[in-house]
């Protein structure tokens, strides 16, 4: 049985990477072939939560995702209602993740395709994700915990789902409700159908496997487990192996696509990345699965990480390919300390009990 898991991961891992080069192949940025904070934050965009003209775009791999690992989890029947865990402290916690993410210019998965189409800044962010995560892990193993979640209505299980599927009836049927983008990355699109089907097979695969980044080197860290971890290195070398044959792999710092070569605020803005996804038990990729499975507190999650892109664009926070801004900066340093504050008071709470 473990053997077959770790096959399964591998195979997941592989298709997840394949389908991210045929992504870029047809249409989708380069190097963000899946990118759930990219992605997140187009979103957000075709909602007119933001107003920046490059970034809008209702991803349909994001409707893709919840929607196949809610048929997933329904098939397998576990889709399961839960709720109740510290919402607003996910809610924030969830919001620097994506601040992190943003300054980086990307999340976990599309950290892994930036190191497979040769972008060494994306090395530089790996490292402070991992610096992040041994933060996190120390914070575990002092006793931090959130609030146990508990059983809840079926509304609340239902409600991502449901969202989500009216989100693809609007971007379908009524697409003059939505912002497209005509410049920029919000413009770069694979077809939709292509978009949507591959967003649905990643879902599934990823409902069934509990493919983490961030879950990957916690447990190779705490556990000597390398399940997870697995997964993510297929993803990279079926990525590299793709962007070989295509041609898209370009080795370096410079001139890489949607990327910039400040090491201090690529390391930064994944250590806050790395630090507040390890406090919230997933990276964004798996809470955007575990908010299709009927887990309330993903669903949380995930409006965090997108109030949270709302936010940056708004307020100039988010990087572009000429760098980070100031004010993203400042809330980069905010958010790790704020993050620090969140797991020495959850560690505070189980001392004292």
């Amino acid at each position: 049985m473990k053997k077959e898991k770790s096959t399964l991961i591998i195979i997941t891992g592989l298709i997840v990477g394949a389908a991210a080069i045929l992504l870029v192949k047809y249409g989708n940025p380069a190097n963000m072939g899946f990118c759930i904070a990219c992605f997140l934050r187009d979103t957000a965009g075709a909602l007119k939560l933001h107003s920046a003209p490059v970034v809008q775009y209702a991803r349909p791999e994001i409707i893709g995702l919840i929607l196949g690992a809610f048929a997933m989890s329904l098939g397998s029947k576990e889709f399961k209602v839960r709720g109740g865990s510290s919402p607003m402290t996910r809610f924030v916690l969830s919001f620097f993740v994506m601040v992190g993410a943003l300054m980086f210019l990307g999340c976990p998965l599309r950290m892994i395709l930036r190191i497979a189409g040769g972008d060494w800044n994306a090395i530089i962010g790996l490292i402070g994700f991992v610096v992040g995560i041994v933060g996190g892990i120390l914070f575990l193993r002092k006793g931090f915990t959130l609030k146990k979640s508990v059983p809840l209505g079926i509304a609340e299980g239902a409600a991502m789902p449901a969202i989500t599927v009216v989100l693809l009836v609007i971007l379908c049927a009524f697409p003059a409700l939505l912002v497209f983008s005509k410049l920029g990355p919000g413009a770069m699109r694979a077809p939709l159908a292509i978009s949507l089907v591959a967003g649905l097979v990643v879902g599934v695969l990823a409902q069934r496997t509990r493919l983490c980044m961030v879950g990957g080197f916690r447990d190779a860290i705490l556990f000597k487990d390398f399940y997870l971890l697995s997964g993510f290195i297929a993803i990279f070398v079926a990525a590299i192996v793709g962007n070989l044959i295509l041609g898209n792999f370009h080795a370096g710092f410079d001139k890489q696509p949607i990327a910039f070569n400040d090491a201090l605020w690529n390391f930064l803005g994944m250590v806050l990345v790395g630090l507040g996804s390890c406090l919230l038990g997933g990276c964004p990729l798996r809470q955007v699965v575990l908010s299709g499975t009927g887990n309330a507190d993903s669903g949380v999650a995930v409006l965090g990480m997108i109030v949270g892109a709302a936010f940056c664009h708004n307020f100039a926070l988010a990087s572009s390919p000429l760098g980070p801004t100031p004010n993203g900066k400042i809330a980069v340093i905010f958010g790790i300390i704020v993050t620090v504050i969140i797991g020495l008071m959850n560690v505070r709470k189980v001392k004292e009990a």
